[in-house]
């Protein structure tokens, strides 16, 4: 998977309290992959055998989604968040080793929770690759 150009540097955009507010916000239109990924991403954040290394990228792909104002906007209707849902799915597999089962049921129920019927099994073959 290729690496998203300086994701870092969109640490500054990321907080709790902006995430909360955008994923319900943007649900529908960014998908349940982008919702279950960017969930995943959420509860690791949360574990302290975490490296400063991958928070700081976690950080980065998640402050990326936080911003409406990127790459592609997000208000374009269908591409706007593949930009978003690329800069995620880099940050769940290069963290990939750091998800335990644990989180990944708490990615999945939040995710049902929005979506309703959602197999997170597939999502999570595809990233493992």
């Amino acid at each position: 998977m290729k690496t998203p150009k300086n994701i870092e540097k969109y640490q500054e955009h990321y907080s709790e309290k902006s995430f909360g507010k955008k994923l319900p916000k943007v649900a529908r239109k960014a998908g349940s992959k982008l919702v279950y990924c960017a969930l995943l991403l959420y509860y690791v954040l949360r574990s302290p055998a975490v490296s400063r290394a991958d928070k700081g990228k976690i950080y980065g792909a998640l402050g990326y989604f936080i911003l409406p104002f990127d790459i592609l906007p997000d208000f374009i209707p269908i591409a706007g968040f593949t930009d978003d849902l690329s800069a995620v799915i880099w940050a769940v597999h290069v963290v990939w080793k750091n998800i335990t089962p644990e989180i990944k049921a708490l990615a999945a129920a939040r995710t049902r929770e929005i979506f309703g019927d959602f197999n997170e099994s597939e999502v999570d073959e595809q990233i493992a690759r």
